[in-house]
C-alpha cells in the first residue's frame, strides 16, 4: 500500500499548484492518509468504503463478500465499477442494503462527476448519505433512479462515440476532423452546460420552441443512424494510426499528464467563474 503514496503526493501537489485544494495544503491532506495491508484494520471505524478493483465481476463479488464480513454494519460499501450493476455482485450478501455504486470519472481527482447507482435493495438512506458525502468532498454527484447497463455517463459517451466511429467508417470525416468537431463545437458549450440547457438557449423561447422547430430534422437524422452496427478493425486501425501520428504509444503517459493539466486549468476556470454563475442564476 505504501507504493500508492508517491502517486497521491504528486497529484495533491499538482492540485495545490492549481489552487484546487480549497485552502488546504497537500501536506495537510497527506497527514490524514494512512495505509494498511489488513482489510479489517482499514475498515475499522470507517463510515464509508470505496472499492476500486479492476472491472471483473468475479473479483468484485469476492471483494464485496470480504467487505461485508469485515466492515462494521453502519459502513457504506461503494463500488467504483463503471458498468456492472451492484445487484450482480451484492445479492447474496448479509448486509446488501448498504451496498451501492459510486462511479467516479477519470481522472477522478480532477473530474468532479460521480454516478451514484443504487441496487433494488439499497437502503434509501445509503443513497442520500452517499450523495451527501460526495457533495461534501467537492464532487458533483448524480443519482440514477434505477440500474441500467453502462449507467448514464457511458451511455451518453457511447452514443457520441458510435456516431464518431460511423463518420470515420463511412468516409464522411477523418479521425482528426471528428475530434476537431467535438473540441471546437460541442465541447465548447458542454464544458459549462449540458445538452438540455444548450438547446434551451438555441431557440428564442427555449426547449419547447427548439423541439417544435427542429425535432422533424432530428428524427430524419436518427433514422439513418444504426447503433447496433459493429465497427470494422479497419476503422479502429485508421483511428489508431491517426493518434499515433500525433504522439507515439510510448508518449501516452506524457499525453495523460497534458490531459490532467488541461483539466485542472478548466477546473480552475470553473471556480473563477462561479461568482458569475451565482450572480446570473442565484440558487433558490
Amino acid at each position: 500500500m505504501q507504493l500508492v503514496l508517491p502517486d497521491v503526493t504528486l497529484k495533491l501537489k499538482a492540485l495545490q499548484e492549481a489552487n484546487l485544494l480549497k485552502g488546504q495544503t497537500a501536506d495537510q491532506i497527506l497527514s490524514r492518509i494512512s495505509t494498511s495491508n489488513l482489510l479489517s484494520e482499514t475498515l475499522s471505524g470507517a463510515i464509508y468504503a470505496q472499492e476500486c478493483v479492476p472491472e471483473s465481476l468475479e473479483m468484485k463479488a469476492k471483494v464485496f463478500k470480504d467487505l461485508d464480513e469485515k466492515a462494521e454494519v453502519h459502513t457504506i460499501l461503494a463500488s467504483s465499477t463503471s458498468s456492472i450493476p451492484a445487484s450482480r455482485f451484492t445479492e447474496s450478501l448479509t448486509h446488501r442494503s448498504r451496498c451501492i455504486v459510486a462511479h467516479p470519472i477519470n481522472p477522478p481527482h480532477i473530474v468532479p462527476l460521480v454516478e451514484i447507482v443504487p441496487s433494488p435493495w439499497t437502503d434509501p438512506s445509503v443513497v442520500s448519505k452517499t450523495r451527501s458525502i460526495m457533495t461534501e468532498v467537492g464532487n458533483a454527484p448524480i443519482v440514477l433512479k434505477k440500474e441500467v447497463l453502462g449507467f448514464a455517463q457511458n451511455r451518453l459517451q457511447y452514443a457520441l462515440l458510435a456516431e464518431a466511429m460511423r463518420l470515420v467508417e463511412d468516409g464522411v470525416l477523418s479521425p482528426g476532423d471528428v475530434d476537431t468537431a467535438v473540441m471546437h463545437g460541442l465541447a465548447a458549450r458542454w464544458s459549462f452546460m449540458g445538452p438540455f440547457q444548450t438547446i434551451d438557449l438555441n431557440a428564442p423561447k427555449g426547449v419547447g420552441d427548439y423541439c417544435s422547430r427542429y425535432l422533424g430534422g432530428i428524427y430524419n437524422v436518427l433514422k439513418e443512424e444504426d447503433n447496433s452496427r459493429q465497427f470494422s478493425q479497419e476503422t479502429v486501425l485508421k483511428i489508431e494510426e491517426h493518434q499515433r501520428s500525433l504522439y507515439p504509444q510510448s508518449d501516452i503517459p506524457l499525453a495523460t499528464k497534458w490531459r490532467d493539466a488541461r483539466l485542472m486549468a478548466l477546473a480552475t476556470h470553473h471556480v473563477q467563474t462561479q461568482q458569475i454563475d451565482e450572480a446570473l442564476f442565484p440558487k433558490k
